[in-house]
């Protein structure tokens, strides 16, 4: 049962890599992934467990205890997409957006690069990505040159994702398992991040000549019934809820997610509030239809992947892993490079998962540079390839870039900029 346990994540894991050629939604795969596992960890025999696990009630209190740490995880991201959604459907992004008005291709190439980087840290990489790759299609109209500031803006957004506690959905993993604290990630990660976009930029620079040709104009701008005070207030409302989660949770001791809820209920009740006209007109607006655009697809993905590692946690199978890695690499810097190259290949959230399970804090205490360089691996690495990252496969799904495409033309800077903040961030420490 221990072997069969494996060979179930393996095959979920391995039809999660493969979604785009087996057509089929990654939540799908994860989701009975999960319950397998768990389904195996139940029937099997006490022998094959760790000490602990042979009562079937001992089994059961794990589930529940693992249950309740990805819940949290999982109302956060609820939460945050909601308020994302609601600033995007009154067109507060625009705020920002509309103020790229350069045409020069070097220097778009560093406001997309650097507005990403710092939207990122302060939405999440893959809401960046989506919002920005709308941008791309009102800001350039040539397919090559659209394709190419498509690959900055993952290269920025995962940059820029791994240096805040809410940029990354694996970053909000370690922060909420208590793994890093807010300041000492934004102090340790900072300038490494940067060095990771910054490289890439450089080396994008010396091939980007001439002006972007725009698009023309498609007069598709919305009538929309949302007056511009509305756009500041929600824009405002928005960001302040996204940047206060951090400081809610060092003055109250509350979980993260108590925090944007407290913040979605404000603007709820805002934008309750100033849309009182007819629903036909604006109901649209209003956070009962904003939740339907919501993607529940990636939250019951995370809920599958985190009870699968979780099952693997509690079978025993990590901590023969972490085992393995002590003994087979020299350091951690060695152990997150690779693992930070494994996020290319497969998803960066269960490799996250897996380390929080193998390595518990009484072997790397809160802020230990195993934490910080997890989170800068994990969150750079995927940049590599375009599905090696939440915000790749939305940019490849917003502007249609083709994978091979991405390989030839992002591959070595990505790779350059991966290094160079590994590097950056030994330098430092």
């Amino acid at each position: 049962m221990f072997i069969a346990i494996i060979i179930v994540f393996l095959v979920g894991y391995a039809a999660i890599a493969l979604e785009h050629p087996l057509r089929m939604s990654k939540a799908a795969p994860a989701l009975l992934t999960g319950m397998l596992v768990w389904t195996l960890v139940m029937v099997a025999n006490e022998s094959v467990l760790p000490e602990g696990m042979g009562d079937v009630e001992n089994r059961i209190d794990a589930l529940f205890h693992h249950v309740g740490d990805i819940a949290s995880i999982l109302f956060f991201l609820l939460g945050a997409m909601t308020v994302v959604e609601l600033m995007d459907a009154h067109g507060g992004f625009e705020v920002v957006t509309d103020r790229i008005r350069s045409r020069d291709k070097r220097v778009l190439l560093w406001l997309v690069g650097m507005l990403s980087f710092f939207l990122s840290a302060a939405l999440d990489n893959l809401t960046t990505a989506i919002v920005m790759a709308a941008l791309l299609r009102k800001l350039v109209g040539d397919k090559d040159d659209l394709w190419m500031y498509g690959g900055v803006v993952i290269i920025a957004a995962n940059a820029g994702g791994a240096w805040s506690p809410i940029g990354d959905v694996t970053t909000i993993m370690l922060w909420i398992g208590g793994q890093v604290t807010a300041w000492c990630i934004i102090e340790s990660l900072l300038v490494p991040s940067l060095v990771c976009l910054a490289l890439p930029l450089l080396w994008l620079s010396t091939r980007m000549r001439g002006k972007v040709n725009r698009p023309e104009a498609d007069g598709s701008e919305a009538d929309r019934p949302v007056r511009k005070a509305q756009q500041y207030t929600v824009f405002a409302l928005g960001v302040l809820t996204l940047l206060g989660v951090p400081l809610f949770k060092a003055y109250t001791h509350l979980p993260p997610f108590m925090g944007i809820m407290f913040g979605l209920a404000l603007l709820w009740m805002y934008t309750e509030f100033v849309h009182t006209r007819s629903m036909e007109e604006t109901g649209q607006y209003q956070v009962a239809a904003i939740l339907r655009r919501v993607d529940h697809s990636s939250i019951l993905f995370f809920l599958g992947i985190l009870i699968a590692v979780a099952g693997l946690q509690t079978a025993g199978h990590l901590t023969l892993l972490s085992g393995w890695l002590s003994g087979a690499l020299p350091n951690v810097y060695a152990t997150n490079t690779i693992l930070g190259v494994l996020s290319a290949i497969v998803d960066n959230v269960p490799l996250v998962a897996a380390a929080q399970g193998m390595y518990p804090l009484s072997t790397y205490p809160p802020d230990h540079i195993f934490w910080e360089l997890l989170a800068l691996c994990a969150g750079t690495g995927g940049s590599m390839l375009i599905i090696g990252s939440a915000a790749g496969v939305a940019v490849m799904g917003v502007l249609g870039i083709e994978f091979m495409w991405y390989v030839r033309k992002m591959f070595v800077p990505a790779l350059i900029g991966y290094v160079g903040g590994i590097l950056t961030y030994w330098l430092l420490n």
